[in-house]
């Protein structure tokens, strides 16, 4: 059959490689041109067609697909336990103690024999789901989760305890880089996994503690009894310095989760309403209980997966729900003076319910499952009309304040579509009915324009002056916006600061009309001073965007503007500086001027451009030497660790105690009677792993354990690699002296010649990067001598701050209009935080607890974190 000639290069959609090129050249196209991807290349080359994005969303995906596995053993029955840690380098590890993967070997279709592990690991759509003898539910159904993590992972190790045996495996971007290994003996069940993200794929790679909270809370909730922890190593506690830790156990199931998220409310009825069943093979579990709020919270799930689309499962239980209060309303004759029947709105009001069903071959749309398809919704509608119909018609009294206060939603609908025709613009290019206050823009496409929301008139005017006017619109409020956690929605759309935001933003207000796609601005910047009065009115626009317009912050329109946080000042040069980390690099720099460190019995030096650059690796090298000491709880001994470079497996491995590690535990005997430590072990070997460690008893009664699972952790490693970039400039003494300055004529006039440059600098010309004056003139210092590398440190940031005013940066305020456009609204050089909804039920709770009605929560609260305060302005 003669070939056919292609047409266009449209036709091309499809070729690839060096096949695409013969077929350009040739103009052929034929089955070289047909590219068929093996295993788990397909997933590294469209990850997001397995997990949804490479975004944020995808990176925690990767989490909840390996602890959706260890979930699925706890419903089989053979887990208890999972534990969740993100290290200080991002990487995660999930322990469960279920019954281990299967590390049997398995014949393949192909004739090839391979581990089981490994094939669970490596090849797409295999796993013990398919099996409904092995999993009757299961949120897994696909047997792709696991693989994929594995794909999208530049490191995945697995350790699995089974049958009295360890086995370790592990594996780079999804290819084995090691056998499966036998490595001892162990009394443990269950299986460990710890992946790193492939920075090449994911845009994100910096977990959020919140979104991983979020979905942990909610599997525990969801199985009873089921005790799940996650640790943030990345974050210490302030009082205790240990890692941030939270436990998540419940053993009410979803009838705790409606209480958690009802706490500080106050409720028409004081127990939630169960609703179980078993019907066509679906076990359904649904809760709710009313609030006196005017919002629902309404959480559903199929297998342990947050449906966070709804589907058939939610369509069910509204129409259901709806229709039982019309029914119990009138049967209970309240419907006397009510024109027509509640609509789902109106019983809806201030409910929080949760549904959970599992059933054993669930039909979702996509990998991701975000929405439910199979049809259950005639079951779960059943279900509702015949439990919640018993319970109204048993319970008069709880029926009457729920069907009372859905009555008042419906007779409060055409109240509040009155007071919204108020904040209703009258054109959609006139301008028409818009704030006098407000300066808005002349762009007219949403998507290019900004409206900052500014505290206060004079700030508000200093930002007309400053700002865009082709795209940045000002809107300055008068003192402090109305409390809307507070107040009643027909006083809310009264009051006129509210009404005023509301009518520039466009879109309306409440479930009949609130529109986002009529939003006028892509961007909506919250722009208020750093002190006490600031953040409250932060919290209180914060408050109004989370009750009435949840969904702006959803689509991510509002952001959070962020001001400098430092000037630093030295005669008519000022220079803004974003935070403390840029803090301490320019403080660094201007320090190294002229300076020289020499360090060691030798007396090496370090000067200009190296010795900058040797203070940032310092910088970095302190930061995680002070997470490892959180471990240890002393210096000296952390110090002796890192000098002992201790890095690799086979340091630890051997019939025979490694060199290094025998170094490390005579240097710990040196030193044992100056730090009174006790118990200090010779090296012992652990049988679970084969490798050798040294144990101690600090002087708090604590047992420390110097081995390869310490110098495996993120943050040893962090700092080893640190620690090996700099070494050779670690050894004490360290003294600190400055180059004698030049002395001629002609050093002088440049010195005067530059220092008249600079005198006049703007903060645009700094942060343009033009250079800041130089020391004008150098204290002759003696040579200061320093015994640690944390002590020099701090001393080089002392001196960077020489001769320079440095002020904390406060407020809008202290600023002139060219200087509030450089910092803070010039799209090209300012910090806006995204304000973004991670974990709605806690959320939920902080709304509740600072500006709800409950004043003992909000004490306790504030108890509880004054500690934790740091740098505030009063």
């Amino acid at each position: 059959m003669p070939q056919k000639e292609i047409e266009s290069s449209d036709n091309l959609a499809l070729v690839e490689g060096d096949s695409a090129q013969n077929a350009i050249q040739n103009g052929s196209y034929t089955s070289d041109n047909i590219k068929v991807l093996e295993g788990l290349e397909a997933v590294r080359l469209r990850p997001a067609m397995y997990i949804g994005s490479t975004g944020e969303m995808g990176l925690h995906h990767l989490v909840y697909e390996v602890v959706d596995n260890s979930v699925d053993e706890a419903l089989a029955g053979y887990a208890k336990k999972i534990d969740v840690i993100i290290h200080v380098d991002n990487s995660i590890t999930v322990i469960d103690d279920g019954r281990g993967i299967p590390v049997d070997e398995k014949l393949l279709d192909n004739g090839e024999r391979m581990p089981a592990v490994q094939v669970v690991l490596t090849k797409l759509h295999a796993g013990g789901k398919f099996d409904s003898s092995t999993y009757k539910v299961s949120g897994g159904l696909h047997g792709v989760g696991v693989s994929c993590v594995n794909a999208l992972s530049e490191a995945f190790d697995v350790e699995i305890w089974r049958d009295g045996h360890t086995y370790e495996q592990d594996y780079a971007k999804g290819a084995p880089i090691s056998t499966l290994r036998q490595c001892g003996t162990s009394k443990r069940r269950g299986t460990k996994v710890h992946f790193l993200a492939d920075k090449t794929i994911f845009t994100v790679t910096e977990y959020n503690y919140d979104t991983l909270a979020q979905r942990l809370r909610e599997l525990a909730f969801l199985n009873k009894g089921l005790e799940i922890s996650l640790t943030d190593e990345r974050t210490t506690d302030a009082k205790t310095g240990e890692a941030k830790r939270t436990e998540f156990r419940y053993a009410g199931g979803i009838a705790e989760f409606i209480k958690h998220i009802n706490r500080g409310k106050q409720v028409l009825h004081e127990k939630p309403i169960m609703m179980e069943g078993l019907r066509d093979g679906v076990d359904m579990e649904i809760a709710l209980q009313y609030n006196d709020s005017y919002s629902e919270t309404v959480f559903t799930f199929a297998n342990n997966i947050n449906t966070v689309d709804g589907g058939s499962h939610l369509s069910g239980f509204k129409t259901a729900l709806t229709r039982t209060i019309n029914s119990a309303g009138q049967q209970l004759g309240l419907f006397k003076d009510v024109k027509e029947n509640l609509s789902g709105d109106d019983v809806r009001e201030g409910l929080v319910a949760v549904i959970s069903v599992k059933l054993s071959q669930p039909q979702f749309e996509g990998q991701t499952k975000g929405k439910l398809n199979s049809d259950i919704a005639g079951i779960v509608q059943a279900l509702v009309n015949e439990k919640l119909g018993m319970f109204l018609e048993q319970n008069p009294p709880v029926a009457k304040r729920i069907i009372n206060k859905a009555i008042e939603a419906a007779r409060a609908r055409e109240a509040a579509r009155k007071a919204r025709d108020l904040t209703r613009r009258k054109g959609a290019l006139d301008g028409g009915g818009l704030p006098g206050k407000l300066a808005d823009c002349s762009e007219r496409n949403p998507d290019r324009c900004e409206l900052y929301l500014v505290e206060g008139e004079s700030a508000g005017g200093t930002a007309k002056q400053g700002r865009d006017r082709k795209f940045q619109a000002i809107l300055p409020l008068k003192g402090k916006i109305l409390n809307v956690e507070k107040a009643r929605y027909d006083k809310m759309l009264g009051h006129e600061e509210i009404r005023a935001m509301i009518t520039a933003l466009g879109c309306g207000i409440g479930k009949d009309d609130f529109d986002p796609s009529k939003l006028r601005y892509g961007k909506i910047i919250l722009m208020t001073d750093a002190d006490v009065d600031g953040s409250h009115i932060r919290t209180l626009l914060l408050t109004f965007f989370f009750r009435h317009m949840q969904e702006l912050i959803k689509r991510g329109h509002v952001y959070i503007a962020q001001p400098p946080l430092y000037k630093i000042k030295k005669g008519r040069f000022e220079q803004y500086i974003k935070d403390d980390r840029e803090f301490v690099k320019v403080m660094v720099k201007r320090a190294s001027d002229g300076m020289i460190v020499r360090h060691g019995d030798a007396g090496e030096k370090l000067e200009g451009a190296a010795l900058t650059k040797f203070m940032g690796h310092l910088n970095d090298y302190i930061g995680f030497f002070e997470k490892l000491n959180k471990r240890l709880r002393n210096e000296e001994i952390t110090t002796l660790l890192a000098k002992q470079e201790l890095v690799r497996r086979s340091d630890f491995e051997g019939d025979s105690v490694p060199a290094k590690l025998e170094a490390l535990h005579t240097s710990l005997a040196a030193i044992q009677k100056k730090y009174q430590f006790k118990g200090l072990s010779h090296p012992v070997r652990d049988e679970e792993h084969q490798t050798w460690s040294v144990s101690f008893i600090d002087s708090q009664g604590a047992e420390r354990h110097l081995d390869w699972t310490l110098a495996s952790t993120p943050e040893y490693r962090q700092m080893m690699s640190k620690y090996a970039q700099i070494k050779d400039s670690l050894e004490p003494p360290f003294f600190i002296e400055y180059a004698p300055k030049a002395s001629s004529a002609k050093a002088e006039a440049a010195e005067a010649a530059e220092a008249e440059e600079t005198e006049g600098q703007t903060v645009g010309e700094a942060e343009a990067g033009k250079p800041a004056p130089k020391r004008s003139s150098r204290v002759s210092l003696e040579p200061v001598e320093k015994q640690t590398p944390q002590e020099l440190f701090e001393y080089v940031i002392e001196q960077g701050r020489r001769e320079y005013q440095v002020q904390r940066y406060k407020g809008l305020g202290e600023m002139t209009a060219p200087q509030l456009w450089e910092t803070t609204m010039d799209p090209e050089r300012r910090t806006l935080l995204s304000v973004r909804l991670e974990d709605i039920a806690e959320t939920e709770t902080i709304f509740t607890t600072l500006m709800g009605e409950d004043v003992e929560a909000r004490r306790k609260f504030i108890e509880e974190n004054a500690l934790d305060v740091k740098n505030l302005d009063i």
